[in-house]
Order: structure tokens, then C-alpha cells, then sequence
């Protein structure tokens, strides 16, 4: 249905004119009259009657005349939902207890009247489609994976460096140490059963393996990170890798350790991403919340993969 022809609808029913429907709408009486004409052939009814002193509903037009302004109102509900800054700002963080999630709730606290939408999708693959399509307004992810540039409408920018701390249960042989460095990792069992061949994590800790000669198994299923905990703390000869800001509810019983990582410290590379063309409001917020708050990136004695986009 034409909502034009709707809106003219309502306003001639209001004026009880065509002529002053036109005038409302700037366009001429003919105009008016065609609208109401290609409404009536859609309805199958007739609308308006002619009298002296100009039109009156017929009793379709009266029936009409409600559902018409009801027509309305939810079209302009429609365009306000989408109109930039009226809907919240979507935004991917991967997982609800990483570095990621962090930044967000800071970002919350500074900003409390920005609307929110916090999702999660799974690689930079699916995030940057969902940039692309509109789905989503930005997406923190660690960019960019070899061979896999991003394409040239998406935008990035590191937002943190995320050190990277070895956890272990109460029986490993480093449990009781203060640091510990990569070169001391080796030979150690390093379980990390969230490595997916493909992702941009999967790149990162390839690359890892390769510089320091580690083990990292991503042998077993996902079962998530509690799970991951309960094996870790049973089990003295695993231990895992575990973001600094990573959020983790480590039951007391558990005598989790968890050791930075030393000469150098691997640091994960956040950054954000975004469509060069997005135009909510809140998205400028976000970046000059992270640019003002972020740390300083590359630090000496820290380790990333040469691949990562710069700071």
C-alpha cells in the first residue's frame, strides 16, 4: 500500500478539501485526486464523496479512516528504529567475560544514555560480513590474519593489548612461581581446547608456537571455561593461557594460580572495527571513549605477531 496515498488520505479526510490537501502536501489538486483514485482501485471501495463544499468519507472511508492513521504512526515507529541514533548501537565483543566485554561496560559507565546491543559472533569473517550488511556498527577482533586483509570499507583501529597469563592448578610444577618466561614454557602442556583452525586466535597462537617453541593443544571438546578450569585445577601437568582482563569465577576449592608471563609478555592485539560509512552518532562516541582510555601499544619487552595492524 502506498503510504503516500494513505498520508493524502488522512489529510483530505481532515480538511474535508482536496484543494487543501494539496496545499499541505505542495503538490497540485490533479495530484490529490490521483493518490485518492489508486488508493480506492487498491482497496476495491470508495472512499470520499463529492458535495458542494468539497468531500466527505463514505462509510469505507470512515471504516478506513482509523487503521489508516494507525498505518501511519507504524511507519514512522519503523523509520525512527532505524533512524541513526535512535537505535541502539550494536556492538560484537566476541564473549561476554573477555578484554572485550570490559571495554564496553567502561565504555556503559562513561556513557549511560547510549543504548546498547551486545552480541557475539564467532570469527572476523562473520564480523566483517556483519559490518558490511549493517547487522552490527563494530566488532573487536585482532586484525589482520595473514593472507586475510580487511577489505577496503571497514575500518580498524587497536584499541588494547591484552597481556597473557599462564593459569595453572595448585599441583603444577610452575604453580609457585612469580612469572614465569616463554622460554620456560617449554616443554609444559598448554591446553587450550577454544583454538579453532581458521580464526584469527588460531593465527595468533600458531604464530606463538612457532616464535617459543610451546605446546599448545587444542585437543577435546569445547565444554567452555568453566569446564576448562575444572580440568586445569585436576590436572597438574596442563595449564592454559588466560587474558589479564579475562573475567573468571574460579571456585575457592579450585587453587587456581595465575602467573604473568615474562621476557617478553605475549599481549593479545584488540582492535576495533567498523564500516567506513556508518553514521551512528554513538559509533564516534566509542572510538573517542577507547581512543582516550586505551594504553600504550607495542610496549618493550611484549610480544605480537608481525601481522597485526599497527597501532
Amino acid at each position: 500500500m502506498d503510504l503516500d496515498a494513505v498520508r493524502t488520505f488522512l489529510l483530505a479526510a481532515e480538511a474535508g478539501q482536496f484543494q487543501e490537501a494539496a496545499a499541505e502536501l505542495a503538490v497540485t489538486q490533479q495530484a490529490v485526486s490521483k493518490r485518492i483514485a489508486a488508493l480506492e482501485r487498491t482497496l476495491g471501495v470508495r472512499l470520499f464523496t463529492r458535495t458542494p463544499r468539497g468531500v466527505e468519507l463514505t462509510i469505507d472511508g470512515q471504516a478506513f479512516l482509523p487503521h489508516a492513521r494507525e498505518l501511519l504512526r507504524a511507519a514512522d515507529r519503523a523509520a525512527a528504529s532505524v533512524r541513526p541514533g535512535r537505535r541502539p548501537l550494536r556492538v560484537d565483543v566476541i564473549n561476554l567475560r573477555g578484554a572485550t566485554s570490559g571495554l564496553m561496560r567502561g565504555f556503559h559507565r562513561a556513557h549511560p544514555g547510549i543504548d546498547l546491543d551486545v552480541v557475539k559472533l564467532f570469527d572476523v569473517g562473520t564480523a566483517v560480513a556483519a559490518l558490511r550488511s549493517g547487522e552490527i556498527d563494530a566488532s573487536f577482533r585482532a586484525v589482520a590474519a595473514p593472507g586475510r586483509p580487511l577489505p577496503d570499507d571497514i575500518a580498524s583501529v587497536r584499541v588494547l593489548d591484552e597481556p597473557l597469563h599462564l593459569l595453572t592448578g595448585p599441583a603444577h610444577a610452575l604453580a609457585g612461581a612469580r612469572s614465569v618466561t616463554l622460554a620456560g614454557l617449554a616443554g609444559h602442556r598448554i591446553w587450550m581446547p577454544g583454538i579453532v583452525p581458521g580464526t584469527e586466535w588460531a593465527a595468533y597462537y600458531d604464530d606463538l608456537v612457532a616464535a617459543f617453541g610451546l605446546t599448545i593443544e587444542a585437543t577435546g571438546p569445547n565444554f567452555g571455561s568453566d569446564a576448562l578450569l575444572d580440568t586445569v585445577a585436576d590436572t597438574p601437568a596442563l595449564a592454559t593461557f588466560m587474558g589479564d582482563h579475562t573475567r573468571l569465577v574460579r571456585p575457592a576449592g579450585h587453587g587456581l594460580r595465575r602467573i604473568p608471563v615474562t621476557d617478553p609478555t605475549p599481549v593479545y592485539p584488540h582492535a576495533l572495527l567498523w564500516h567506513r560509512d556508518n553514521p551512528h552518532p554513538a559509533l564516534a562516541a566509542l572510538r573517542a571513549h577507547l581512543a582516550a582510555t586505551a594504553a600504550g601499544h607495542d610496549a618493550a619487552g611484549t610480544w605480537t605477531p608481525d601481522w597485526v595492524i599497527p597501532r
